[in-house]
């Protein structure tokens, strides 16, 4: 295989722009009918085409010196590796699909028997009478109003039972009632270990063989019983005092707090029926988590299908390849310039005019421009760029009045019907009065 070097596309131009400044410069002249004449080289537009994908080369449609129009295929990557992604993708795809299907079954069905109980609810909720503090009948409000209502007393009534129980962690560790707290705590283990040694003799008592296992148990029992006596006997010394008003009310407030909150929160779910039932709300969420998944796996697969339209590579513009780097075979990188064409029938050429003959060049001027290699023809061409800003010579110039002086680019259109010029080739331009 004929492996072929990258070439020096950036050097190509600069080359020429070189070489149309030297000429320019060093052929400037007036011919003897007093003609405004320079020298330059042919320029084309070139286009470096690079693959934007990086893969192995499995063909290459053009050849240098081939004629190419506007999306023509010059060459293709391996598809082998993207196309089994996509199998793969695809079937994520299928499965999201489904999954889809059946997530959108369960939330219909949970919607539908939500619809039904709130259908029975409301029923039975206007044939009820509002109690008489309420003005309004119980159908008055709206279900949202009512559950955004309950809610909002939910999270009061959560904030009323921290308060509770830290306000009865308070009293239980005030120095004050530590003599209560503490009577009330044994008064507690001793009435859960008689509830004990009381369940024991009830066993013994019903065992076929009583004998020396139900003395035991009526031990057991009566040394629990003592201590429960004691116990309350304890408690009893304490009570009408203030540690045992704090605590009690310490207590009842956690008591009705918590009530509270369970009150709440049974009227909250009470009201949470149709769209707002926590079955539907949890299958809404589960139809929306499978809606997400297939847009995901479709967008891979719309990604996947992006990269394999990218392996194959089609030419940006009429024209002629310049250069080809690349065989079959060859692995590539992206940004990689596998050819090079150029727009052969839109030829430039750039010269340079000093800037005391500036005022003799104009926008839309004529001109003919004539090469080596076909003396006897003249080409036409048409100023179509002066520069805005003058620049410096080149180093080429040896003289120094020529490198103190200034110059402007001026870039003519030039026509060449038959294809007979070519990229770099030197030109003399005779500027039209």
């Amino acid at each position: 295989m004929n492996h072929k070097l990258p070439r020096p596309v950036i050097a190509i131009v600069v080359l020429a722009v070189a070489a149309a400044l030297y000429f320019g410069l060093a052929n400037l002249s007036s011919n003897g009918n007093g003609d405004l004449t320079a020298s330059g080289s042919i320029e084309a537009t070139m286009v470096n085409i690079s693959p934007e994908l990086a893969g192995k080369i499995s063909k290459v449609d053009v050849e240098e010196g081939t004629l190419v129009r506007t999306n023509d295929p010059l060459l293709h990557l391996d598809p082998g590796l993207l196309t089994s992604q996509r199998a793969v993708t695809s079937t994520q795809v299928d499965f999201a699909n489904a999954a889809l299907a059946s997530a959108q079954t369960q939330y219909d069905q949970t919607l539908q028997a939500a619809l039904s109980a709130q259908e029975s609810l409301r029923a039975k909720e206007w044939r009820l009478s509002a109690p008489d503090e309420f003005d309004q009948p119980a159908w008055y409000f709206e279900q949202a109003e009512q559950v955004a209502a309950t809610q909002l007393e939910v999270d009061n009534a959560k904030i009323a039972l921290d308060d509770a129980l830290t306000n009865l962690d308070k009293v239980i560790t005030d120095l004050n009632n530590a003599e209560y707290v503490n009577a009330e705590k044994g008064l507690a283990e001793a009435r859960a270990a008689f509830l004990v040694a009381d369940s024991v003799k009830v066993q013994a008592e019903n065992a076929a063989e009583g004998g020396g296992l139900q003395d035991a148990a009526y031990d057991y029992y009566n040394v629990k019983l003592d201590e429960l006596n004691a116990a309350q006997k304890s408690f009893n010394t304490l009570t009408n005092t203030n540690a045992e008003d704090d605590v009690q009310y310490a207590r009842g407030q956690v008591v009705v707090a918590q009530q509270r909150y369970d009150a709440a929160y049974s009227r909250l779910l009470s009201l949470q029926t149709g769209t707002q039932s926590p079955a539907v709300v949890s299958a809404k969420n589960a139809l929306d988590q499978t809606q997400t998944a297939l847009e995901q796996a479709q967008a891979n697969l719309d990604f996947i299908d992006i990269q394999i339209a990218k392996l194959d590579v089609f030419a940006v513009m009429d024209g002629v390849i310049l250069t080809r780097n690349i065989e079959p075979g060859e692995f590539v990188q992206p940004g990689a310039i596998a050819l090079t064409m150029a727009d052969l029938t839109n030829l430039t050429i750039t010269v340079y005019v000093p800037e005391d003959r500036y005022g003799q060049v104009s926008l839309g001027q004529t001109a003919e421009v004539r090469v080596d290699s076909f003396p006897d023809l003249t080409f036409s061409a048409t100023v179509i760029h002066i520069a805005d800003q003058a620049e410096f010579t080149p180093r080429n110039v040896q003289t120094v009045e020529g490198r103190s002086s200034t110059f402007y680019a001026v870039k003519l259109k030039v026509a060449d019907q038959e294809g007979k010029l070519k990229i770099g080739m030197p030109a003399d331009v005779i500027f039209s009065k």
